[in-house]
């Protein structure tokens, strides 16, 4: 009885996040999102509304040098946590 429900607790964690985007995931679940920002733009300002999130991003000076930037939850609990990674490239 105990595999039955094991297998079929898989088979829905296994359904459900795989029918999710990343961005879901990592929000919903915790987990790494790497977001690759576009050429000559640099990252201001990131946040969440529910599972949607939102970035902006403004183009960048002549003598700016890219970054790589990460954006982190500290939960709590320390359980679930997500970092987004921005890398800005010219």
């Amino acid at each position: 009885m105990k595999k039955i429900i094991s297998i079929l607790a898989l088979g829905l964690v296994t359904l459900f996040t795989s029918s999710c985007t990343e961005q879901i995931r990592a929000r919903t679940f915790g987990g790494e999102l790497t977001i690759q920002v576009p050429k000559g733009q640099k990252l201001t300002m990131a946040t969440w509304k529910e599972s949607n999130l939102f970035y902006l991003y403004e183009e960048m000076d002549s003598n700016y040098v890219p970054k790589i930037k990460m954006f982190v939850e500290s939960s709590a609990y320390g359980v679930l946590e997500t970092k987004i990674t921005f890398i800005e490239s010219r």
